[in-house]
């Protein structure tokens, strides 16, 4: 499994790192245009993602926008759907507008920090990637 750990946090990125060492290779970018960049990157190369983990709260752009930006990228390709990269949000707002806004941006989990082992591979049991 390819992954783009999308994290400006040093810490949050280091221990997703380390919970998705097991499962393939993982890249990082520290904030939503990074991310934006690895996508197009990966996409032009035809080596996409499998797994995006995005924070929400980063600077330059935040984890909303580049939601946005990465499915418009994978949508411009013919990567609709199931053909896409799954997206899990994690993040430490727990809020009902922010988990909305991110499922209509067609995220596909959402998972609140302190992130747990257990309820990433849950996670990634869900979307098929394990």
């Amino acid at each position: 499994m390819k992954t783009l750990i999308v994290e400006d946090d040093v810490t949050s990125r280091l221990l997703l790192q380390e919970l998705l060492r097991d499962y393939g290779s993982s890249q990082v970018a520290t904030n939503g245009i990074e991310a934006v960049a690895a996508v197009s990157a990966a996409l032009e190369d035809n080596d996409p993602y499998n797994l995006i983990c995005l924070d929400i709260m980063m600077p330059e752009m935040d984890g909303q926008r580049a939601l946005k930006e990465i499915r418009e990228l994978e949508s411009q390709q013919g990567r609709v759907a199931k053909l896409g990269a799954r997206i899990l949000m994690t993040t430490a707002l727990h809020d009902k507008d922010n988990i909305m806004q991110s499922f209509r941006a067609q995220c596909d989990g959402y998972l609140v920090k302190p992130i747990d082992k257990r309820k990433l591979l849950e996670q990634l049991r869900q979307l098929e990637l394990l």
